[in-house]
């Protein structure tokens, strides 16, 4: 086609884009995050709502370490914290390796649950704390409400935004993949224990009986933590600050628009709502070049190719055993290898391999040279691999990360070494598995063509439903309202105790008019005679 024709058409798809886009005017957005990976995808779409006119604010913490006071995309409030978040992190990973490198006994489990279930209870707590900071200072207060926000958008992974956003009678957007108590499902739809795997369970949607056993033995854990240890966290915040009190699962339910930064080429199929709103991998993007030093290092690496291995944002300590042996298999390998790596250099480090504090990881695992990715499995690092189809060596070490990694295994994209098992040989063995058996790539590179393949881009979603709310003040129609029966309604289980007492009822009225006519009978025999 020649070039003037493709300028015209080009500009006749333009105009009709503008003409027929939903018009939104500049929305007042307040956005309460939470740090870490987490507010690095979070980041990424206010940058996008910033682009589009929206003017936003940020509710950050004063020990906050990845969220900036000072933004050219949003003005922020900062709120002081007590103590610094990354202590939490950095005391559970020590508890937590020094438990698994014990073994997988049964005193071992519930070493590392209570750990875990502490210090998200003491997580919570602090972000509690500094929101009721927020609700004791009346200025604040006063600000934020002749603010007209037109919605709350906040991460519900802690959810002191959710109460905020009722306090303030704000519409409600969750950027969201878990909750306060697991994964955001379990909340907001259906949920059959038969066949969706609670996390943290390590399970997959297809179980026999005694897996299923093991599945509602982990959503009792899950109960145990919202009901006995997070609610009386929340409650105590909603009872003094919000009319009537509040639930904090009853608030999540409320949202009216749930953004998950997940889909079904990477989760297991499920049932959903109207209100949920799948963007994973919205923050994936085509590589970039890369700095010219590091693209001279990967290019040095010739046919071989490149590895690249990081434990994410949060892990600074591992045992010095483990990083010496996965050294010492690097350095035999003919692949150069750039590691993100925050610790004491690793004794047995080889010429081939970079150590870097950072490295840009969305255009590394783009560029063509990248063969293998050794990851911890978090959800953005998984979301990128699979957009990119580079296979993974998983190494998870907490949270949700076993069960995302275990989703790429169950697709044959990745591998999972425990870390408890780290060593010369499994290492060894892992790596070049990944490397060297094609599978890895071709089923890698199946999920990166089917998350691709859909209408209309994860980040065009997610910013479509955000000015959805703001244009229609909330989203009320698409929320369900089986929040607001009681447990026994929304089971039924009233219906089913009336048939089962009407059937009942009936069955023994028959009876006794069956014998009242028996003994009749009986009876008017004798006087006929």
């Amino acid at each position: 086609m020649p070039l003037h024709r493709v300028s015209v058409v080009f500009a006749f798809f333009s105009l009709c884009h503008i003409l027929f886009s939903p018009h939104c005017d500049g929305g007042n957005i307040l956005v309460y995050p939470v740090d870490g990976s987490h507010w690095i995808n979070m980041k990424i779409l206010l940058e996008e709502l910033h682009a589009r006119g929206h003017n936003i604010t940020v509710i950050r913490v004063s020990s906050s370490v990845y969220i900036p006071e000072k933004s050219p995309i949003y003005t922020s409030i900062t709120v002081e914290m007590k103590k610094d978040v990354e202590d939490f992190f950095d005391e559970f990973l020590e508890e937590q390796i020094k438990a698994h490198r014990e073994g997988t006994s049964l005193i071992t489990f519930f070493k590392l649950t209570k750990s875990l279930l502490s210090m998200i209870a003491n997580g919570h707590s602090l972000w509690c704390d500094a929101m009721m900071e927020v609700f004791e200072n009346p200025k604040l207060i006063k600000s934020l409400k002749e603010s007209h926000y037109d919605l709350v958008l906040t991460d519900p992974g802690i959810a002191p935004g959710v109460v905020l956003a009722k306090y303030l009678k704000l519409p409600v957007v969750l950027n969201v993949r878990w909750i306060t108590s697991g994964e955001g499902h379990f909340v907001l739809a259906p949920s059959p224990f038969s066949y969706i795997p609670v996390p943290g369970s390590g399970l997959t949607d297809k179980m026999d009986f005694i897996q299923r056993v093991k599945n509602l033995f982990f959503h009792g854990i899950i109960f145990f933590q919202e009901t006995l240890l997070l609610q009386p966290i929340y409650g105590a915040m909603c009872d003094k600050y919000i009319e009537g009190g509040c639930n904090i699962v009853s608030l999540l339910q409320e949202a009216d628009i749930w953004l998950f930064r997940s889909d079904f080429v990477f989760d297991f199929p499920r049932p959903t709502m109207p209100n949920a709103v799948y963007i994973g991998g919205f923050q994936c993007k085509p590589a970039q070049p890369l700095p010219a030093d590091l693209e001279d290092f990967v290019q040095s690496a010739g046919e071989h190719g490149v590895i690249i291995m990081s434990l994410g944002t949060w892990v600074k300590k591992l045992p010095n055993d483990i990083t010496d042996a996965i050294a010492s298999v690097f350095a035999k390998m003919p692949q150069k290898v750039i590691w993100k790596h925050k610790g004491e250099q690793p004794s047995t480090l080889g010429n081939n391999t970079l150590i870097v504090d950072w490295m840009p990881q969305k255009d590394l695992l783009g560029h063509p040279q990248i063969k293998v990715f050794v990851a911890h499995g978090g959800t953005n690092g998984v979301q990128e691999a699979i957009y990119h189809g580079v296979p993974v060596l998983g190494i998870p070490l907490f949270f949700d990360q076993y069960d995302n990694l275990l989703r790429l295994q169950e697709r044959g994209a990745a591998k999972i070494i425990h870390l408890a098992d780290v060593n010369g040989d499994t290492f060894e063995e892992g790596i070049k598995e990944v490397l060297y058996k094609d599978s890895y790539r071709q089923n890698m590179h199946r999920l990166s063509r089917l998350h691709k393949d859909q209408p209309l881009a994860p980040m065009d979603k997610a910013v479509f439903w955000v000015e959805y709310v703001i244009r229609n003040k909330g989203a009320a129609q698409l929320r369900t309202g089986a929040y607001k029966m009681p447990w026994y309604s929304y089971h039924s289980l009233d219906v089913l105790l009336f048939l089962i007492s009407s059937t009942t009822l009936i069955f023994f009225s028959i009876i006794v008019m069956v014998r009242y006519l028996c003994y009749r009978r009986r009876n008017t025999k004798p006087k006929q005679s």
